[in-house]
């Protein structure tokens, strides 16, 4: 069932299930929270209580904000854990990869641990070398790139098949088309743009301030980098010694936990009874 928190600038749509340790869950631009609709049963299952957010401009949130930046988005991540009832693990995917860092470094006293799954959380320089090396990354960036540049909701379905590579959900297809109508609707395509220029400075200037656990999920496959392991490596430099370690999910894009939700669960799980 949908709940909503009303904060400053809008509404925030999220629901939650099960009983336990909290665990929120932010996805990515251009999504919603039903992409973790394969992972959420898992840590349900394995005794949590799991709160799955629609982040500003996406879903059932509002859609008009002052602003759509990643200290804004952990912003509202902060304030839906006060809402119901921390600390909690976070969970963020992509863009909310870097708000997780940031709400991290900001708001210790609400934060156990943070999971980042294909994070962007630092400054991203364009690697040529790697645009000629590897075909995928190449594709998967012309078509991000001209997404956000075009706001074009066709170049982003075209991302997204080169962003899922090999193995695709069973329910892909619905999923992808129930997606495409939400991001037709005025103005979505426009915050998704935004964010897909927006520099992940923010989080980068907090990565050495984070003192709580956190694990980096990378896919080997992930198209939004020639090399997404020495990314994943890259962050967890950044961090204090001990405070960072690194997952790789072998087959997987730049969606681990829809293509492989049970790799995924099983290596945020571990992390967490570690």
């Amino acid at each position: 069932m949908t709940e909503f928190l009303t904060v400053d600038g809008g509404q925030l749509a999220y629901e939650v299930a099960g009983e336990g340790p909290l665990i929120v869950l932010a996805h990515g631009m251009g999504d919603g929270r039903k992409a973790f609709r394969h992972l959420t049963p898992l840590l349900v299952e394995a005794g949590y209580r799991v709160a799955a957010l629609d982040i500003r401009g996406h879903g059932e949130s509002s859609a008009e904000w002052p602003s759509y930046t990643r200290t804004d988005v952990a912003g509202d991540i902060a304030a839906l854990v006060r809402h119901l009832g921390g600390p909690a693990v976070v969970v963020g995917h992509s863009f909310s990869g870097g708000a997780a860092t940031i709400v991290a470094a900001r708001h210790p006293e609400l934060i156990s641990a943070v999971v980042e799954l294909g994070p962007f959380t630092r400054a991203q320089k364009v690697d040529v070398g790697g645009l000629l090396r590897n075909a995928s990354h190449r594709r998967g960036m012309l078509r991000l790139m001209g997404a956000a540049l075009f706001k074009s909701v066709g170049l982003w379905k075209s991302y997204l098949d080169v962003a899922y590579p090999g193995v695709k959900p069973a329910d892909y297809d619905p999923y992808v088309a129930a997606l495409e109508a939400d991001l037709r609707r005025p103005g979505r395509m426009a915050v998704v743009a935004t964010m897909g220029q927006s520099a992940p400075i923010d989080a980068g200037e907090r990565l050495s301030g984070v003192r709580s656990p956190v694990l980096i999920v990378m896919g080997a496959q992930d198209p939004d980098w020639a090399d997404p392991v020495a990314e994943a490596n890259g962050i967890v430099a950044g961090m204090a010694p001990g405070v960072g370690s690194v997952a790789v999910i072998e087959g997987a894009g730049h969606y681990p936990h829809a293509q492989y939700p049970a790799e995924v669960a099983r290596a945020i799980l571990g992390f967490l009874k570690g």
